[in-house]
């Protein structure tokens, strides 16, 4: 005996449904698929009137945070635009989009269903606080490098960027996500530095302190799109796409396992923690982005729990 995705049992042997009987069991999967959208927290949308339609629903949270990685739910066939762009729309009608570090809200999603009817699902921005972290004892040609290690900066970077531009149909960005490695965090997204006195970019990512060589696991399943062994500023690096503009980031790798154009699974081992590039000591950079909006890894923890 086993168990169909809403919870109601089958029996192997059991007669495959009548056409009568189907499309009861359509409306009990559609509703389903609602409760586990649901489940992200604080829905906005119109209620559900019945299982029937399900399927007519808008569904985004109420309100998130700044750096946050958003999963809502459209009627199937839609067309969805959020900050001049037109988001991919899974044939369950999930879709997803990134809040900006600076991000000062309401963030503003135009839905066109297939029927013709628009609307705009309005969602609040909760700022937070970014302290102040300092960053002592980076090499200094880190911080003000020469104009030869600029430009050498400038291109390996490009590459990188270059590499986010993707918008792949796969939705692994939809499973829950795991660390990559287990350690103290050592750095958190957002904060302001200061490196070896001089001011610089917010940090951009999660920092997890571990010992050299430590396997790095993926998060989630997703597609090599980069993979450098020695890029100046983040040392080893590669990067995962996991569809729809999301991606993943790995600085700082002692040894990289993978390649570009792999398809690695979830918690397939990608590389290993290092110390190379602007770093004082072994540890993890775990970036995340929507397309070239940075998000935050912890929160895209913490919807799993």
């Amino acid at each position: 005996m086993t168990r169909d995705p809403t919870g109601t049992a089958v029996d192997a042997s059991v007669r495959t449904p009548s056409v009568e009987e189907a499309p009861a069991r359509r409306r009990r999967l559609a509703a389903w698929m609602l409760a586990l959208l649901s489940g992200i927290g604080g829905m906005a949308g119109v209620g559900i009137a019945s299982a029937q339609d399900a399927d007519a629903h808008v569904v985004f949270p109420d309100s998130v945070q700044q750096g946050a990685m958003v999963i809502g739910r459209v009627p199937p066939g839609s067309r969805v635009e959020y900050a001049g762009r037109t988001l991919r729309v899974t044939g369950y009608g999930s879709v997803v989009l990134g809040i900006g570090r600076d991000a000062t809200g309401p963030a503003q999603v135009r839905i066109v269903r297939p029927d013709g009817g628009e609307q705009t699902a309005s969602i609040a921005v909760t700022a937070r606080d970014w302290p102040l972290q300092r960053v002592d004892g980076v090499p200094p040609s880190t911080v003000d490098p020469p104009p030869a290690t600029a430009e050498r900066i400038r291109r390996e970077q490009a590459l990188v960027t270059a590499a986010r531009v993707r918008d792949d149909a796969r939705a692994d960005f939809a499973q829950h996500f795991i660390r990559p490695v287990e350690g103290r965090i050592s750095g958190r997204f957002g904060r302001a530095r200061v490196y070896n006195g001089t001011p610089g970019s917010p940090h951009s990512g999660m920092d997890i302190a571990a010992p050299q060589g430590t396997p790095i696991k993926a998060p989630a399943a997703g597609l090599v799109t980069f993979a450098g062994p020695d890029l100046y500023l983040t040392g080893g690096t590669v990067l995962l796409d996991h569809g729809h503009g999301i991606s993943s980031n790995f600085l700082h790798l002692s040894r990289l396992d993978v390649r570009e154009g792999d398809r690695v699974e979830q918690g397939q081992v990608i590389g290993a923690v290092g110390a190379t590039g602007r770093a004082t000591g072994p540890h993890l950079h775990w970036g995340m982005n929507w397309f070239d909006v940075r998000i935050d890894p912890q929160l895209v923890l913490e919807r799993a729990r």
